[in-house]
């Protein structure tokens, strides 16, 4: 089973200075060049381009929309990891179904017993409801 983990980075807001390189577009395609080829070194292989909102504060109460360039890689996950993920997934391994007649062992009983409630037949607590009285009038909501 192959898996996939993702790394999300912000796309860089600057071109980097080198010689030979003039315009803005040369620039900024060296500073995008450079980030990938790190990336990529790393064993991360780019999947897309997003741009996202966020929602800023502006002041005490203000908030305002702006919008994020960001990257997205992806690179394969070990064999030895992708099975111990794939095993998370699977609760029954571990955890039995309700009527199936699977034991539950001993030791997964008495760490969740203090956390496990009694369950009984509903009870209605004994004695009268509380008399509200009638509404104020000077207290109505507006």
């Amino acid at each position: 089973m192959s898996g996939f983990e993702y790394r999300v980075v912000p796309a860089p807001r600057r071109g980097e200075k080198a010689r030979g390189v003039k315009t803005t577009e040369e620039r900024f395609a060296l500073a995008l060049t450079q980030l990938m080829n790190k990336l990529g070194r790393e064993g991360w292989e780019y999947q897309r381009s997003d741009t996202l909102p966020v929602e800023e504060r502006v002041g005490l109460t203000g908030s305002k929309t702006t919008y994020q360039n960001m990257l997205v890689f992806r690179r394969s996950l070990a064999e030895q990891e992708c099975e111990s993920v794939a095993t998370m997934d699977r609760p029954a391994e571990w955890a039995p179904r309700l009527g199936t007649g699977t034991p539950v062992p001993e030791a997964l009983t008495a760490s969740l017993a203090p956390a496990v409630p009694a369950l009984g037949a509903a009870t209605k607590p004994e004695g009268a409801a509380p008399a509200l009285g009638p509404a104020k009038a000077d207290l109505a909501a507006e």
